[in-house]
């Protein structure tokens, strides 16, 4: 009986493939599973939406509190912003500071615990400012420390929710005698008094100017220049400068073409003596006039330089040269201007492919003696996370590259002294002589034990330098 039935379902069994097959066709093309996926792009791999900020009520600046005694101001110089004074990174006290760790360097003065993130810190006289974000309070906090003890001397925050996303916080604040300026992971601003901590003013850039926050959150560093407050929104304006004692509006940029923010920050830069500020925005390249009448008007645009991912600023030249850069497959594109007449044109001398000449996924290249200095993106092949030299004059010509023995992820670095300060992605700071006839290491010593995301921006003062992993700040004295 068994052997029976047994025979007569194998005797139907094609006739069931059969019907089966067309079941399961009908269903792909009703059901058709692939509409539900898409692309892997980059920022794909963590949330980085804000559509929950219309749902919180986020106070800007709403809590404060002092932590310590305030030490008498001790420090003579400041690194009050992201890439210094001058927004070149180059810093020029002659103070000998170190050439090898065995003149000193090596002791940690202090360290700190922070919140995950790449947020880098600024120096004015003898305090350190830095905008963490704490998980656990879930809050920007804009915290001040002692730089010569790491002491905290007092904070102030807000509530905002932020998941991660390889890391949160990202930015560098804006520190002048009077301000600080800070910008969240969610666009929020915040300028307080530098010495009382008393919150001036807040914009949420989200709500107020309808803001798309990048990928991986807001990495542009606010600008503080003579009292005004310089952001670039995109949005509803492509940037403004803002009275930062009010927090009254001065002027704002509009935006026909809908450009929209990117994590490169806004560079001030004097060309025959026309002052304007210059972005890289995602839609293109913008200059906008700084001062005068004509505040916040448009000078010149690239919308040729068009790329999502944005983080390296424009690094300006002298002699009118712009070089923008991007990684991800961009590559970078060398612009001259003109000025005709009071006109300020641009022209577009080269771009380039990753690998085929200076090219950077995070870091802002350097220039100095009429070179210009970087470490290479991953995409840049054989050459990837190399520091490399070249000449403005044939960027597709490596002047010198370090070699496939010496690469640095994306790790940044400050030159100082006559040579260059590099710290790598696991905590390494690296010593490189500043060199035209070759790249020549000096020394190198892990001085982040463990150290994990190490992306943040440089700062240094008195000799003192700030270097961060994505959870810790240390404090070293490079003096000789």
């Amino acid at each position: 009986m068994i052997k029976e039935q047994t025979y007569k379902y194998i005797r139907h069994l094609p006739v069931i493939v059969f019907f089966g097959g067309l079941l399961a066709v009908a269903w792909w093309i009703i059901y058709n599973p692939w509409a539900t996926l898409a692309p892997s792009l980059p920022g794909a791999d963590g949330f980085a939406g804000t559509g929950a900020a219309t749902e919180e009520n986020i106070i800007i600046g709403a809590y404060f509190e002092e932590r310590g005694s305030a030490p008498l101001t001790t420090g003579a110089e400041s690194w009050p912003g992201f890439r210094g004074k001058e927004f070149d990174n180059i810093y020029r006290n002659r103070m000998p500071l170190i050439d090898n760790f065995s003149q000193g360097g090596t002791d940690i003065l202090w360290s700190v615990e922070l919140g995950e993130g790449h947020a880098g810190p600024a120096i004015y006289e003898g305090l350190v400012y830095l905008l963490d974000y704490d998980e656990e309070q879930r809050a920007d906090m804009l915290k001040v420390f002692s730089l010569e003890t790491g002491e905290e001397l007092w904070r102030r925050w807000y509530n905002v929710h932020i998941r991660r996303n390889h890391g949160m916080s990202r930015t560098v604040p804006a520190v002048s005698e009077e301000y600080i300026l800070t910008i969240g992971p969610r666009g929020h601003v915040m300028c307080v008094d530098r010495l009382s901590g008393d919150l001036l003013w807040g914009i949420d850039l989200e709500n107020e100017w309808n803001t798309e926050i990048p990928l991986w959150y807001t990495g542009q560093c606010p600008l503080l220049d003579s009292g005004v407050a310089v952001i670039a929104p995109g949005g509803d304006a492509l940037m403004i400068g803002v009275d930062a004692a009010t927090g009254g509006i001065l002027w704002e940029t509009p935006n026909p073409h809908g450009w929209e923010m990117s994590h490169s920050s806004v560079i001030p830069f004097t060309y025959e003596g026309i002052k304007m500020y210059v972005y890289s925005a995602i839609g293109g390249a913008v200059g906008v006039a700084a001062e005068g009448p004509d505040a916040g008007s448009v000078l010149w645009e690239v919308p040729e330089w068009n790329h999502r991912v944005l983080a390296a600023s424009p690094v300006c030249m002298p002699d009118g040269r712009i070089f923008l850069t991007a990684g991800y497959g961009a590559g970078s594109m060398l612009l001259q201007l003109h000025n005709r007449n009071g006109n300020i044109e641009p022209e577009i001398l080269e771009t380039f492919r990753p690998g085929e000449g200076l090219s950077s996924e995070q870091q802002t290249p350097v220039y100095a003696d009429g070179h210009l200095f970087g470490v290479l993106p991953k995409d840049a092949r054989a050459l990837r996370n190399q520091f490399v030299c070249v000449d403005p004059e044939d960027i597709t010509s490596f002047v010198w590259t370090s070699g496939p023995s010496a690469r640095f992820g994306l790790g940044p670095f400050i030159l100082a002294d006559g040579k260059f300060y590099l710290l790598d992605d696991d905590g390494t700071l690296y010593i490189i002589e500043k060199s035209l006839q070759g790249f020549r290491q000096l020394d190198s010593m892990e001085l982040i034990e463990d150290g994990h995301d190490a992306w943040a921006p440089l700062a240094i003062a008195d000799g003192y330098m700030l270097l961060r992993d994505d959870q810790t700040m240390i404090c070293i004295d490079l003096k000789r």
